[in-house]
């Protein structure tokens, strides 16, 4: 399911973006301190490069490119 991150609430939003950068594995290789990754992340967000999609199997949320989430959308709209 897709969560369009203007549903959200700026706090529950920010936090879900600094869990996100938090991550092993979402280094993009350059030294940027957290809030600069979070501004970027929010940036991607509000271009629509990037998606906010919550999976209820796993009851979890993770932000992924957004053509992944127009498949991701389509392949639990089956199930």
């Amino acid at each position: 399911m897709i969560i369009p991150y203007q549903e959200l609430n700026t706090e529950t939003l920010n936090n879900l973006i600094a869990d996100f950068v938090s991550r092993e594995g979402t280094d993009n290789g350059f030294e940027q301190d957290q809030e600069s990754r979070i501004q970027q992340v929010l940036g991607l967000l509000k271009s629509g490069e990037v998606s906010i999609v919550f999976d209820p199997e796993t009851e979890s949320v993770n932000i992924i490119p957004a053509k992944e989430a127009q498949n991701y959308e389509s392949i639990i709209d089956q199930t």
